[in-house]
């Protein structure tokens, strides 16, 4: 049947609040020569600024109070994930968000006894998804996980795995006997030569390579059949979600450097903002900032009333990276020659807006999934 879209959007004193805070935190903890300066460090963030996230109870945002969190749920994550991304922020927040719904939604009670508690003290988790073949379906992972005893090996090989060097666990998508599953694997579990650094367009996000070769799993460690199926769709719904919200941001971010430099350039005697040809672009990307934004909040408004939110998380997603692709490229061709250097701040954000508009599916992808949805 296809899928009705409620007319839901809320938004709670308490997420004003959440929002506020974290604007202000992110616009003095991630300048742009933070931004720049974290590029060539050795983890990629400021580990200082991660645990003063992790003392403001970001880490455990969305993890129930039995577990140690704060059980805002996930839609509260939004509010923290828009000024991340309008600041381009370097943390692991986004990588253990999604490793902490694979284990709520798919997990059993003693598996999110064992490592909500962490990830809400400060632990990070990551998801390790995605393989060589490029394929954007969490239910085809070619990695295997097959029974040896009361244990299980895992072998295979994962890409796109984000802040794989400084997790301290990681939740690996496999097939086991035809059937999704997922493993919960320690870093100390891991061979040393199992990680190696890609090379993506965004260096403020680090990628890395896992390639694992028959490595021994607990039967405790495995969520299988149904529950992964559950821990995959949760997963991917939150990728959705706050990644839109980063693109969001990120939008608000470049909207800003572009306005900033068109009153501030001046050709033939006028501010270069003033000419039609530089102002009717900047509109689009205001209107589209407003699209991305609005499809954000429904999706977030949606999850938070426990309704089926999957039409509106591919929606938001679509528009979001179709939206921030569009700004980031105008800012550099706004910029001029200035604009193709590295120098200019408008190529971090449009690096930013290239990695999130393929990361979990491009705007073709979610369209396509959206016809069915909606349209079938």
């Amino acid at each position: 049947m296809p899928q009705t879209l409620k007319n839901t959007m809320t938004f709670s004193d308490e997420q004003s609040m959440l929002l506020d805070t974290a604007t202000g935190f992110f616009r003095d903890k991630s300048t742009s020569a933070d931004v720049r300066n974290l590029i060539d460090s050795a983890r990629g963030y400021d580990d200082a600024v991660w645990q003063e996230m992790v003392a403001l109870g970001w880490s455990g945002l969305a993890i129930p109070e039995d577990f140690g969190g704060s059980g805002l749920g996930l839609a509260a994550a939004v509010a923290i994930a828009e000024p991340m991304g309008r600041h381009l922020a370097a943390s692991p927040f986004l990588s253990t968000q999604l490793f902490v719904q694979g284990v709520l939604a798919g997990g059993s009670d003693e598996q999110k006894g064992q490592y909500l508690p962490a990830v809400a003290e400060g632990s990070v988790g990551t998801v390790a998804l995605f393989e060589e073949d490029g394929n954007w379906d969490l239910l085809s992972a070619q990695a295997q996980l097959k029974v040896a005893g009361d244990r299980f090996t895992l072998t295979g090989v994962k890409t796109f795995v984000t802040d794989a060097e400084v997790a301290t666990h990681y939740l690996v998508a496999a097939t086991l006997a035809g059937e999704p599953a997922l493993a919960i694997i320690a870093e100390s579990e891991l061979p040393a030569a199992a990680l190696s650094r890609e090379t993506v367009i965004d260096e403020t996000r680090r990628s890395y390579r896992l390639a694992i070769d028959a490595v021994d799993v607990a039967g405790t460690s495995v969520i299988r059949g149904d529950q992964a199926r559950k821990a995959l769709a949760a997963i991917r719904d939150a990728a959705l979600l706050l990644i839109s919200a980063e693109s969001a941001g990120g939008i608000a971010g470049v909207l800003e450097v572009i306005v900033e430099y068109l009153n501030t350039r001046s050709a033939f005697g006028r501010k270069i903002g003033s000419y039609q040809g530089l102002k009717h672009p900047t509109v689009d990307i205001l209107i589209g900032l407003e699209r991305a934004r609005s499809h954000v909040y429904h999706a977030a408004s949606l999850l938070d009333a426990g309704e089926d939110a999957e039409a509106a998380l591919r929606m938001a997603k679509a528009e979001a990276s179709s939206s921030y692709a569009f700004a980031g490229d105008r800012a550099i061709q706004f910029h001029g020659g200035f604009g193709f250097t590295y120098e200019c701040d408008a190529q971090l954000y449009l690096r930013r807006a290239l990695w999130s508009q393929y990361a979990f599916g491009d705007a073709a992808h979610h369209r396509k999934h959206l016809a069915a949805l909606l349209l079938d």
